[in-house]
């Protein structure tokens, strides 16, 4: 079975604007998440629908990386994984649960979806995709790459 890091990999891995070895894996790695806030252009955060006892913390580390200055203006794509399984809630019931305040201006998508069968995980790349072209956030980021390339020449 893969899991959907693999899937996103697979699905895109020729697609322009989505480079799968920019897809850093982050499972079970928490405390060292903050080292990649600077530099990301989007935050996908993976939420196991089928386990609403894990709710509360999903909730809660999530608020956390929200609040974080680095990542101001970064599109939010929320997953509700392992939709194929009966007990899975969907997005919207996930969205009313998380109940997040500090969304603010942000751009976010919670979307349904199964690393099993790869429903919804389409869609939701295609709405990464298109948010990422739109995000001033991104913009950011080329500029400072660009300033960082002109002066190391």
């Amino acid at each position: 079975m893969k899991t959907l890091l693999e899937k996103l990999k697979a699905i895109y891995l020729n697609s322009e604007g989505l480079p799968p070895d920019r897809i850093v894996p982050t499972i079970g790695l928490r405390t060292i998440w903050e080292k990649y806030y600077e530099e990301a252009h989007a935050i996908i955060y993976v939420i196991d629908a089928s386990c609403p006892s894990s709710f509360e913390d999903a909730k809660s580390a999530l608020e956390k990386v929200l609040r974080h200055d680095d990542l101001r203006g970064a599109p939010l794509l929320i997953l509700a994984n392992k939709q194929d399984l009966p007990n899975a809630v969907s997005s919207e019931e996930l969205a009313r649960y998380l109940d997040l305040k500090e969304l603010g201006e942000r751009v976010y998508l919670f979307e349904s979806v199964s690393a099993y069968d790869g429903k919804g995980i389409k869609y939701a790349i295609d709405w990464l995709v298109d948010a990422l072209e739109r995000s001033k956030r991104t913009e950011l980021l080329r500029t400072r790459a660009g300033n960082a390339a002109a002066g190391s020449i």
